[in-house]
């Protein structure tokens, strides 16, 4: 079996179910119930989460050819872009991961990713098995943020990334969450750190799952997340650089670039939607219908770029106030 998250489902015609924003990417769960503690997460061993919870979406099983079939069929289709394996490490993870890659890619070769977590051996056994991406959820942007959300094992999964990146190169993907209690500036200094790895970087907000350790703590303001995601994509398209960005006390207070260059450069809109790998949209995954908008799934409207790069540029009015409040 292979749990699919419930809005991949809908598109691949698994089940029944009204969608907003049909996901373009299908999204796999291998797994339930991690080995690890990761406190934000539904699937660690500190969470009484329900199991076919990861984030906000719920994830039924399925057999593993009917939905493999039914991938192949969506991505003929044009339905779907790309798949995306999220690999829970319980006992048998690496085996069970190659399976399902194996059964996928002998239907059609579709782009396919696996995120997971572990050594250098477990990042080739996926390329191995037909993986197109691998990528290696760093999540905490500091050593700190790691040691406290996620446990040990900060350095580890650093020098991970650094010799994959190394290994396969432009293969290698990474996640970082925002909201965990990191700095603006060690999260954009990560971003050109993954960048310059040639290391795509898929960032999350911090969303509080009930039954988790960290589900009474807040998501990060908007405004901070709409000047995060600025960041991102200023670094990740060579637009910006990290170290020309201006920071007060870890806070990001410039991305050193004059306001009317910096409109041209988040004009599209791009900036502000679901960021990671190419074809990745993960509807709602951070955000609930009719709520705030985190990460868009789709292209935005004029007018919501307008008030995208509004709420950017708000933070640093936020920031100055509070500097003067101290």
């Amino acid at each position: 079996m292979i749990r699919v998250s419930a809005g991949s489902a809908a598109v691949l015609g698994l089940k029944r179910s009204k969608l907003d924003a049909a996901p373009t990417t299908a999204y796999l769960m291998c797994g339930t119930k991690c080995s690890r503690a990761c406190a934000f997460c539904a699937q660690g061993t500190a969470s009484s989460s329900r199991a076919d919870l990861l984030s906000r979406v719920t994830w039924p099983d399925f057999p593993v050819e009917e939905a493999a079939c039914a991938i192949a069929e969506a991505y003929r289709e044009g339905l779907i872009k790309r798949a995306c394996i999220q690999v829970v490490m319980s006992p048998g993870f690496v085996a069970r991961t190659q399976a399902i890659v194996h059964a996928v890619k002998a239907c059609c070769d579709i782009p396919l990713c696996v995120s997971v977590s572990g050594g250098e051996q477990v990042v080739r056994a996926m390329f191995e098995a037909g993986a197109d991406r691998v990528s290696v959820p760093l999540d905490a942007a500091s050593e700190e943020v790691y040691a406290r959300c996620k446990g040990p094992g900060w350095s580890a999964a650093l020098a991970l990334i650094r010799a994959a990146a190394r290994d396969y190169p432009g293969r290698m993907g990474t996640h970082l969450i925002a909201g965990l209690g990191e700095t603006d500036e060690a999260l954009i200094q990560m971003f050109q750190t993954m960048h310059d790895l040639q290391v795509v970087v898929g960032l999350f907000s911090f969303t509080p799952v009930k039954g988790t350790p960290l589900e009474h703590e807040k998501p990060p303001p908007l405004p901070r997340y709409r000047a995060i995601q600025a960041a991102r994509w200023l670094v990740v398209e060579g637009l910006a650089q990290a170290e020309n960005m201006k920071f007060v006390n870890g806070r990001l207070v410039s991305f050193g670039i004059e306001d009317g260059l910096l409109r041209e450069r988040l004009s599209d809109g791009r900036a502000f939607q679901t960021s990671g790998c190419s074809d990745c949209n993960r509807p709602y995954y951070n955000e609930r219908p009719g709520g705030l908008v985190y990460n868009y799934p789709r292209p935005l409207q004029p007018s919501e770029i307008e008030e995208a790069i509004g709420q950017a540029l708000s933070w640093f009015d936020t920031s100055a106030a509070e500097d003067d409040d101290s």
